[in-house]
C-alpha cells in the first residue's frame, strides 16, 4: 500500500481526472430505476441487494470521470446487517475501480469509542475494515474527540472532512453563534488550520478537510483563507440549489483545494426533466454519466 498522504492522493486524482465531482451514493428505494426497484414491502435483504447494484452501476459510470465518491452511511444503516455488508461490498468496488471514497459518517465520540470507530473507517483497502480513504466527523465534543481520528490519519495516510459550516438552514443555530467576537464554525476553522500544520504534503494541503455549504458561498470564500491547507468537501450543489458561482470561492488559484459534491442530481439523472425523455429508467446509466459531465464542465476549475 502508498504511503502517499491522503491530501496528495486526493490532489494527483483531481488533476488526473480534470475533475472536482464527488458523487454521493444515497440510494432511496423510491427513486430507484423502475428495473432495479423491489416492491415497497420488500425485505431489508432485498432492498440492500437492489442499492448494490444501484451503486456499483453508479461507481462503474463515473469511475472515468470523478475522482472521488461519498457512501451515505445513513442509507445503508437503516437496512440493518444486510444492508452494511453491501456498504461494504460498495467501497471496496469503487476502491478497485481507483476511486477515492470518503465515508460519510459523520462521527465522533470520546476516548475508547473515538478510537474504534477511527480504527473502524480510516485506512483505504485492507488498511482498516471499512477500507475508506476518509470519513465525514463531527467536532462539537471538542479538540481531544478529535485526535484518535487524526492519529490514524497519520498512521494510515487517511483523511478527515470536519463538519465547519454545513449546508442545512438550520445549522446556523450553533455554527453561526459567537463566542469572544469569534463565531462557532471560525473557532472549528481555526482547529482545523492547526492540525494541518505539521502534516501539509506537496501538494499544499493537509489531512485533515472541513465541510463548508454552497448555501454559503461568502462564507465558503472566507474559510477558504481562514484554512489554506485543508481541503473542503463543499455539499450543497444541484438538488440543493449551490451552483458552479457558488463554489468557486472553495478554489485555490490552481483550481484545487475543494471537492463539490453531488448526490441527487447525478445519481437519480435518469428522472430529471431535461433527462427523462433521452434516457428514462431504463437507460439511467446513462444519464448518469451525462450528468456527471455536464457537472464537470460546470465545474471547469482544475488547471
Amino acid at each position: 500500500m502508498s504511503s502517499v498522504s491522503f491530501s496528495d492522493r486526493l490532489a494527483e486524482k483531481v488533476r488526473s481526472c480534470r475533475s472536482p465531482v464527488c458523487v454521493g451514493l444515497d440510494p432511496r428505494l423510491g427513486s430507484l430505476p423502475a428495473g432495479l426497484r423491489p416492491p415497497q414491502n420488500a425485505s431489508p435483504a432485498a432492498v440492500a441487494e437492489a442499492f448494490g447494484t444501484f451503486c456499483r452501476g453508479i461507481i462503474d459510470c463515473v469511475a472515468p470521470l470523478v475522482p472521488v465518491v461519498k457512501p451515505q452511511a445513513a442509507f445503508f444503516e437503516q437496512l440493518g446487517p444486510a444492508g452494511m455488508v453491501v456498504l461494504g461490498e460498495i467501497v471496496r468496488h469503487a476502491v478497485d475501480q481507483g476511486l477515492l471514497v470518503v465515508m460519510d459518517g459523520k462521527r465522533n465520540d470520546i476516548g475508547s469509542t473515538a478510537e474504534a470507530y477511527a480504527d473502524a473507517y480510516l485506512g483505504r483497502g485492507e488498511r482498516s475494515p471499512w477500507g475508506s480513504d476518509a470519513l465525514t466527523v463531527s467536532p462539537y465534543l471538542g479538540e481531544d474527540s478529535l485526535q484518535p481520528f487524526i492519529e490514524q490519519c497519520d498512521a494510515r495516510d487517511a483523511g478527515l472532512f470536519v463538519l465547519v459550516k454545513t449546508s442545512n438552514p438550520g445549522g446556523g443555530w450553533l455554527q453561526d453563534r459567537v463566542t469572544d467576537g469569534v463565531a462557532v464554525y471560525e473557532h472549528v476553522a481555526d482547529l482545523v488550520t492547526a492540525q494541518n500544520a505539521s502534516r501539509v504534503g506537496s501538494s499544499g494541503y493537509g489531512p485533515v478537510g472541513a465541510v463548508v455549504g454552497a448555501t454559503y458561498p461568502e462564507q465558503l470564500a472566507e474559510l477558504r483563507e481562514r484554512m489554506p491547507t485543508a481541503w473542503i468537501l463543499i455539499p450543497g450543489f444541484g438538488a440543493q440549489g449551490g451552483g458552479a458561482d457558488d463554489v468557486r470561492g472553495g478554489f485555490d488559484a490552481q483550481g484545487l483545494g475543494a471537492i463539490v459534491n453531488s448526490s441527487r442530481h447525478i445519481i437519480f439523472a435518469h428522472a430529471r426533466r431535461e433527462f427523462q425523455d433521452k434516457y428514462g429508467d431504463s437507460r439511467w446509466q446513462e444519464a448518469v454519466e451525462a450528468a456527471t459531465r455536464e457537472m464537470n464542465a460546470a465545474l471547469d476549475f482544475v488547471k
